[in-house]
């Protein structure tokens, strides 16, 4: 490997990144704007198509994480990376759509779609630090994105293995982990997060208004968000991740 470095963020308030005594990073903003945070816009966001926009320390994490792993016979390919809130609110409102067209009320529909979709100005995809992977050296199965290509006989099973073994020393982490005692969103073993960036993002994002965000913004269905919901898919879905990536 050539970049050993354990990230352990010690602060909530002003990131406190401890790392190998021989580095020093110089830590990263923790003010971010609404529309930073919601993914309305991000100067610190780069990138030329759908799978290379990111965060600029997103992408330079990654850039060593993956000539390492290249050294191991593994191509990291990014298959989804910065995703809008425009972007974002196209798919949730196709999928509510869809749903109240099949006969299911507001409030079925806005369940069913947070199954695996997140609402509109709630995705970790909105800050360029969250990354969807897979292994482009292994057999492309036709639905990359499932669970069962990690695990098994799985074309990805390597790559997982890989990434168990050196991702954190990158700085990156599993979001949605195998936890039977988890909530929220499944089990994702192909998305994983630059904490240096999504945790202090995090702490800020804590601190938004979020069920006024959602109607200022005319999200469909928005209406039908309640207080106990916002609260149940902020505790759920939101922080109901890697411990790791909390603080």
């Amino acid at each position: 490997m050539n970049r050993n470095l354990f990230l352990n963020i010690t602060s909530l308030t002003g990131l406190g990144i401890v790392l190998n005594p021989s580095f020093a990073i110089s830590p990263i903003q923790n003010k971010f704007t609404r529309n930073q945070l919601i993914g309305k816009g991000n100067p610190d966001i780069s990138g030329d198509s759908y799978t290379s926009t990111m965060h600029k320390e997103t992408a330079k994490a990654l850039a060593e994480m993956s000539a390492a792993a290249l050294d191991d016979n593994i191509k990291i390919e990014v298959v989804s990376a910065y995703r809008s809130f425009q972007r974002q609110k196209e798919i949730f409102e196709n999928k509510y759509d869809r749903y109240i067209g099949q006969g299911l009320s507001p409030t079925s529909a806005i369940e069913k779609i947070i199954e695996y979709s997140t609402i509109p100005g709630t995705s970790r995809h909105h800050w360029g630090t969250d990354l969807d992977l897979i292994d482009a050296n292994a057999p492309r199965p036709e639905s990359v994105l499932m669970a069962e290509n990690y695990h098994g006989k799985g074309p990805f099973c390597k790559f997982k293995e890989w990434m168990h073994e050196h991702a954190e020393s990158f700085g990156f982490y599993e979001v949605y982990t195998n936890n039977a005692n988890r909530k929220g969103f499944k089990y994702e073993p192909w998305h994983f997060s630059f904490a240096e960036v999504s945790i202090p993002m995090l702490q800020e994002y804590k601190k938004l208004d979020l069920k006024s965000i959602l109607l200022e913004e005319k999200v469909k269905g928005s209406e039908h968000f309640t207080d106990a919901f916002i609260s149940q898919y902020r505790k759920q879905n939101i922080l109901d991740i890697n411990p790791q990536l909390l603080s």
